[in-house]
């Protein structure tokens, strides 16, 4: 497939057209994708909802990804918009956490491990027409289903605490429901959440207000959960 022109850019990829319905997803600063594929490819094959996967394009790299375009908007913007509640957004979130902690490790030989996505918040949601389908999963890995919804509680909770974010209140409403569905799935234990903080901390792509309020963040999943 032909690699067409520049469709946006995140913190660490760019996306460009393809031919049909396809997208190239291109890392920067030579991440290798190859873990990422395996890993889309095992929970594809498993009934999970992720981007499906296509054919390599033209000059392939080990950075690139080939995924079919999604249409619609991420849970994040619907949450803006109004057409999903904090309340209804909490349930998605933590059902699609659930549903994945239900699948068995792909190479982890502990029977208590799952996949982990480690980064699922609402911007990496996408309401596409047939169904939430859940993307960017560079930093996946297995473990405890603890530790990811540890992680998810963290990162929603430097969001709330965001004084430059307007969906601020927004966001802390999200975590409280979030965090009261967590409860019937075993919650977020204190070990959970101070390995996730410490995971979080040393993530190179942490703005500096993401670390200045790690700890404050820490205490607000801690106080919700209580």
């Amino acid at each position: 497939m032909h690699i067409g022109p520049l469709l946006g850019s995140g913190r660490t990829a760019d996306v460009y057209a393809l031919d049909g319905p396809w997208v190239l997803r291109r890392y920067r600063d030579g991440i290798d994708a190859t873990g990422e594929l395996a890993v889309l490819s095992y929970l594809s094959a498993s009934g999970y909802p992720v981007p499906r996967i296509g054919p390599p394009a033209e000059e392939a790299l080990p950075t690139d990804l080939v995924m079919r375009r999604l249409t619609g908007p991420t849970l994040a913007e619907a949450l803006r918009a109004g057409t999903v509640t904090e309340g209804a957004g909490a349930e998605l979130l933590a059902r699609l956490l659930r549903e994945l902690h239900a699948l068995p490790p792909r190479l982890s030989q502990d029977p208590e491990d799952r996949i982990l996505h480690l980064d699922l918040h609402p911007e990496n949601v996408v309401m596409t027409s047939g169904g939430a389908v859940v993307t960017d999963w560079l930093t996946s890995g297995e473990g405890p289903p603890e530790l990811d919804r540890a992680m998810t509680s963290v990162i929603l909770a430097q969001g709330a605490l965001d004084p430059t974010s307007p969906a601020g209140d927004q966001l802390r409403e999200l975590l409280a429901a979030l965090l009261s569905r967590f409860a019937d799935d075993g919650g977020v234990p204190a070990d959970a959440l101070a390995r996730a903080t410490a995971l979080r901390a040393a993530d190179p792509r942490l703005t500096t207000h993401g670390t200045a309020v790690l700890d404050e963040a820490a205490e607000l999943v801690a106080s919700l959960a209580a």
